[in-house]
């Protein structure tokens, strides 16, 4: 981190639970985590482990109930928006925080054109009027690609392909110029040559325009190309965080060398098997009193089993600006 540089972004102690008819369920447990001004997060983890969870709770987007943000603050320029009013929060999410979603068919509103749909939050956020936020409309259709994009505003989703569908997605989420941009599995619906085509678009568009981002993804070779740091997520907690280089160069925490050891390699050599990660992921039904790993690790030992892990730094870092790992076993001390 710079000196005197400031997050943009810094979540703390976020805990997420959810009221079920079973039971509660602890979706994110203790998650802290900060964004620079123009740096992009990588967030990575198998289904289940908070990914979407922990970047709907900062903003508001989970129902409530059966939702409950219990703990922690999110500071976005210094203000912890948990805390204020539902109307500012909303000025929040359509102003200063832009959220991609999955699925860009579904979360287009079918009956509506996308002009509407982009236009909408010019004028309700930017006070814009009309003839203006049109004008504007316009130049974010051409800023994602979409090309004869003035015509194109009197269409409606299903007349765009999927990759077209995620660029007016794109385009809305950057209509207000926010700071910051939660893209959240983004490419994870479409194949594989539109999906090279949006990270380019994200990469461009982060470049010209500034934005901080952080990148939801299963996809760790995706990661290897856009991320400045990267956080690993495992049974709602954060279990590793570190820049890109380091994270792939010197992995620490069992869970992330288990999911870097399932990237299939392209070669002219028969490889081995792919490998995977043995057992299920955690039932995450009362607060975490142990390593959520714990069941699927072969380093586990007695300590694992009755101890939850605080991350720790790796060097002479701090938690949260360095690497950092949330692990009772220390690869240093054994033969990893």
């Amino acid at each position: 981190m710079p000196d005197g540089a400031m997050p943009v972004l810094d979540v703390r102690g976020l805990k997420t639970v959810f009221r079920t008819r079973g039971g509660e369920v602890h979706a994110v447990n203790a998650v802290s985590f900060h964004l620079m001004p123009g740096e992009l997060l990588g967030v990575v983890g198998e289904s289940g482990s908070g990914k979407s969870v922990t970047m709907m709770s900062l903003i508001g987007l989970l129902p409530s109930p059966p939702a409950d943000v219990r703990e922690g603050q999110v500071l976005l320029g210094g203000v912890d928006i948990l805390k204020v009013s539902p109307e500012e929060l909303r000025r929040v999410r359509g102003a200063r925080i832009g959220f991609v979603f999955q699925d860009p068919m579904t979360s287009l509103n079918p009956v509506f054109t996308v002009g509407n749909q982009i236009i909408e939050p010019l004028r309700a956020h930017m006070g814009l009027n009309k003839a203006q936020a049109e004008a504007r409309a316009v130049e974010l259709l051409e800023l994602v690609g979409i090309p004869d994009a003035r015509n194109r505003l009197r269409s409606y989703p299903h007349q765009f392909s999927g990759g077209m569908r995620q660029r007016v997605m794109i385009a809305i989420a950057l209509a207000c110029d926010p700071e910051v941009l939660i893209a959240d599995e983004p490419t994870t619906a479409l194949d594989v040559t539109i999906q090279a085509q949006i990270i380019e678009l994200v990469k461009e568009l982060r470049h010209k325009l500034g934005m901080a981002i952080v990148w939801i993804t299963h996809d760790l070779g995706v990661i290897a190309g856009i991320a400045d740091r990267v956080m690993v997520m495992y049974g709602g907690q954060v279990v590793e965080q570190a820049p890109v280089k380091d994270l792939f160069a010197d992995p620490r925490h069992p869970y992330t060398r288990a999911l870097l050891k399932t990237i299939p390699k392209v070669s002219g050599v028969r490889e081995a098997r792919l490998q995977v990660i043995d057992g299920q992921p955690p039932i995450l039904a009362g607060a975490p009193t142990a390593c959520p790993f714990r069941a699927r690790c072969a380093h586990a030992f007695a300590r694992c089993h009755a101890e939850n892990p605080q991350r720790r730094a790796i060097g002479a870092g701090r938690v949260g600006y360095g690497h950092d790992v949330a692990c009772h076993w220390d690869p240093e001390a054994t033969d990893a």
